[in-house]
């Protein structure tokens, strides 16, 4: 792509957006300076006109009006929070996340539930074909069980050949491994949830084709009690089993399974140490889920999902009072992605998915969704370091430039001190702000 439409570009428009953007604390911090500054104005006039009526020296009750001011000039308070959020978003940038905006930094240490979408999220997003079962087994010769699976594999790869499915591209691709030649197909259609159907041409003559689960096969009032076992024991193993139908009668049975992240069951332990619950959101039936999430030691399970019901699990969970963030890479996951109190995409993944969620990890690295909670902690700490110590100078200070000291120790606060202090304090802020960069 060129111009705006790159990956570069992309980022910089977030990061942007993102150091721009105002947390609700600094909206919190712009309320406060509201009242601030008035009272501030009172107090340097009240200065005045104390100064004024109790020693008759305009120069002096003017002199240290002007203090008082100067003094308690906003200017750190402004930075505290913008600052600290530009660092943050900033170094999360280096690391290969992109925060779209503050809010979303600030919540992100809240979250106490992360739901971790199955394919392309805990897995490396492409399956391949590990078995192709011929429902006569044994009863045919070696020669025969070959061609038959072979016939299998092309009647299949050439109905999905038309999907944009992962487990899809998984068949089309053993089949041009296998250099088996593909059949002419037409009236594809994906069967959300369940698989795909269409016609195949074989002789000329158009053939009914179904690929997919358990459910599609009864759903068409199948019999499945002759593969039931076989299919238990390809799910037992962790893969997804897809049953063939041609012409409404059962042909075979093709495995998949998708290699999980090398990472995975690190970044999980990890979110389970910070005591967060850790969901896995799967279409997959409950046996092949329960089986990779043993793997990762994720013990809570969300299986036989379909995608437009991701988004009620969802709210099952936030009705329970759980902040929850959603992890996810697909097109059908960004409902999700959305309804969650913060929405993480896999970088890797759809850019419906990328512009659905809050945040875009720019590697597939799980380890950088605990990073993610960590920067948050820290961030919303120095943000609050920030303000505690600008509001803290600004109110401390002001009595001293009104002169409160004058009458016991005959001290006041000259207007270049107090400037130079006020100019103190906003590095201070910056200087603290900067600390996040190590």
């Amino acid at each position: 792509k060129i111009g705006k439409d790159t990956v570069l570009a992309r980022i910089i428009k977030l990061v942007e957006q993102a150091q721009g953007s105002k947390a609700s604390i600094q909206r919190l911090a712009d309320l406060i300076s509201s009242y601030f500054v008035p009272v501030t104005l009172a107090i340097a006039t009240l200065t005045f006109i104390a100064w004024y009526v109790f020693t008759g020296n305009f120069a002096m009750a003017l002199v240290n009006m002007v203090a008082v001011l100067i003094i308690a000039c906003p200017c750190a308070l402004g930075l505290a929070t913008p600052m600290a959020i530009m660092v943050g978003t900033g170094n999360a940038a280096k690391k290969g996340i992109l925060i779209k905006d503050a809010e979303s930094l600030e919540i992100a240490h809240k979250i106490n539930t992360i739901v971790l979408d199955k394919t392309g999220t805990l897995t490396v997003g492409k399956p391949n074909v590990v078995d192709i079962v011929s429902i006569w087994g044994s009863s045919l010769s070696e020669i025969n069980k070959v061609k038959e699976e072979r016939e299998i594999l092309q009647i299949a790869a050439s109905l999905e050949k038309n999907s944009e499915h992962p487990l899809a591209k998984a068949i089309v691709k053993k089949a041009e491994e296998e250099k088996i030649e593909f059949l002419k197909s037409e009236e594809f259609q994906a069967i959300v949830g369940k698989g795909a159907k269409g016609k195949i041409l074989i002789n000329n003559r158009p053939i009914d084709v179904n690929l997919g689960s358990i459910t599609l096969a009864e759903n068409l009032n199948l019999d499945i009690s002759k593969i039931k076992s076989k299919i238990d024991e390809l799910e037992n193993q962790g893969k997804t089993a897809m049953i063939l139908i041609v012409d409404n009668e059962i042909k075979g049975i093709i495995a998949v399974a998708d290699t999980l992240k090398k990472e995975t069951a690190e970044a999980v332990e990890i979110l389970k140490n910070n005591k967060i619950e850790v969901w896995m959101i799967t279409g997959d039936n409950e046996k092949t889920a329960q089986t990779i999430a043993s793997q990762i030691g994720i013990q809570n399970i969300m299986a036989r999902v379909l995608p437009e019901n991701k988004v009620e699990k969802i709210k099952e969970l936030q009705k329970q009072g759980k902040i929850v963030a959603m992890v996810g890479d697909g097109i059908n996951d960004a409902p999700a992605l959305i309804q969650a109190h913060l929405g993480i995409a896999m970088g890797e993944g759809t850019d419906i998915a990328m512009e659905s969620a809050n945040i875009t990890l720019m590697r597939g690295d799980l380890t950088l969704i605990p990073e993610i909670i960590n920067l948050s902690k820290k961030t919303i700490s120095n943000v609050k370091q920030n303000l505690f110590w600008a509001f803290f100078y600004n109110i401390a200070f002001i009595p001293i430039a009104a002169g409160i000291l004058y009458p016991s120790f005959g001290i006041l606060l000259n207007p270049i001190f107090a400037a130079a202090a006020m100019a103190l304090s906003s590095i201070s802020v910056v200087m603290n702000s900067l600390r996040l960069k190590k």
